[in-house]
């Protein structure tokens, strides 16, 4: 499937340009690109995982990416000895997925790796032969640049079909999300807020600070209940609009007042903030509306697709071929969906003659997307290729649609699966963990089974 409800081409994790020099300067910290380095301190294995191993390398590299990420992130260095056990866990869940991607037949041949690397090249406005230059003259091979990209791809196509293709997410789960949560999908493009300010006076003592921030706990608990706003606010605020019911008015996400700017983007409709300490006391704020901007007219395509995915059996380069075969068929006269049935990978479109139904912009993949907007009506593409596999596609028809309650519906369902494949991927990542044999070598009596 195309739609990021299914298997097919939603947008999956892509290795980014910036994370190659994080990775060069941490390794460049460490002193691991000189030549030089002691091979067999590096080398020394520190564990075991089924019947492969990680050593002391790997480990220093994960390290020197992750502290300038740390770094930039603001976030504090753990101390070296947590660090590393941190980077070794990850490392041991990385060996696990390789092994279970090899039990499956899936794999990344050479082609697929070279298109996923002139992707790279090309968002940065390089060729190939320019960012090896650039990551050799920064002092990385571009050989473990390579295997860096193969590893992401291996693990995005193995994620997809053990974990993204089982979630399902039903109309009553969207409903419910919508109810809840509706104001959050919408683009924000102004916001009217609600204020209560509980006073301290100038240079206040720390009797008088615990007093005004019980109070606004008080306060916000009754709110929280569902005591109405503009009455507690009427009785109880020392701010200038406690007799407008606390009602600040409409502000645009620029000019929403400092204190509040962060919260603003991402509370809920109707959501109460904890005591916010300022200048003149504690403040309680309220979002009591949001006016988002849900577009009105898209244009929607309805497409049908022939998927091909690479793996053990067939190459990338065969996936192309095969395609590129069904396509002088399908040119020559054969019926699309009949080949569809026949050969898609997509057994959910599959079954339908390759049907995706009406696809909205921003609903499948960026190379999928693309080469679908240049085609015309009934124009069948040469093939594409995604994170996915092979693609040939059909435009059947275009037309301009209103869609704001329905894209607010699948941004809605996209928000639920998001949380849900997190959920699945971590809750799999630790069944791989707890099936495996894993010895630690941190030290002679760290060992684990």
């Amino acid at each position: 499937m195309t739609r990021t409800d299914h298997d097919g081409p939603h947008t999956p994790p892509h290795t980014t340009f910036r994370a190659l020099f994080w990775l060069v300067a941490g390794l460049l910290c460490l002193g691991l690109t000189h030549p030089l380095a002691n091979a067999e301190e590096l080398d020394s294995i520190v564990a075991i995982v089924n019947d492969d191993v990680v050593v002391q390398s790997e480990v220093s590299r994960e390290m020197a990416q992750t502290i300038p990420q740390l770094q930039e992130q603001g976030t504090p260095v753990p101390p070296p000895e947590q660090l590393r056990k941190q980077v070794l866990e990850r490392l041991i869940l990385k060996r696990l997925q390789q092994q279970r991607a090899k039990q499956l037949g899936i794999t990344v041949d050479e082609a697929a790796l070279t298109s996923a690397i002139q992707s790279i090249a090309s968002r940065n406005n390089l060729s190939i032969e320019e960012l090896q230059a650039t990551l050799e003259s920064s002092g990385m091979r571009f050989e473990a640049f390579r295997e860096d990209t193969r590893m992401q791809i291996l693990t995005g196509r193995l994620q997809n079909q053990e974990v993204v293709g089982t979630i399902q997410v039903s109309d009553q789960e969207v409903e419910r999300f919508l109810q809840r949560d509706k104001g959050q999908l919408m683009p924000r493009e102004q916001v009217r807020l609600q204020h209560i300010l509980i006073a301290l006076p100038d240079n206040p003592s720390p009797a008088q600070i615990a007093q005004a921030e019980a109070k606004a706990k008080q306060l916000i608990a009754r709110l929280r209940g569902g005591a109405d706003f503009a009455a507690v606010a009427a009785a109880s605020s020392e701010g200038r609009t406690a007799l407008q019911g606390g009602d600040l008015g409409w502000f645009e996400m620029a000019a929403v007042p400092s204190l509040v700017a962060d919260k603003a983007q991402t509370m809920a409709q109707g959501e109460i903030t904890d005591p916010i300490r300022s200048p003149s006391g504690f403040n309680i704020i309220r979002l009591a509306e949001i006016k988002g901007g849900v577009p009105g007219n898209v244009t929607q395509t309805k497409a049908r697709h022939i998927l091909i995915r690479p793996n053990e059996l067939v190459a990338d380069e065969d996936a192309r071929i095969r395609l590129a075969q069904l396509r002088m068929r399908i040119v020559g006269g054969d019926d699309f969906a009949t080949l569809a049935r026949a050969h898609s990978d997509d057994t959910g479109s599959a079954l339908k003659g390759g049907d995706l139904g009406w696809v909205n912009p921003g609903q499948t993949v960026p190379e999928f997307e693309a080469a679908m907007n240049k085609l015309a009506p009934n124009e069948v593409s040469e093939p594409v290729h995604s994170s996915f596999g092979w693609h040939i596609i059909q435009v059947q028809e275009r037309r301009s649609q209103d869609t704001a309650d329905e894209l607010l519906r699948l941004k809605a369902k996209e928000a639920i699966q998001r949380r849900k494949v997190d959920e699945a991927t971590d809750a799999w990542l630790k069944r791989l963990r707890d099936e495996a044999y894993v010895e630690l070598r941190l030290d002679a009596a760290n060992t684990e089974r």
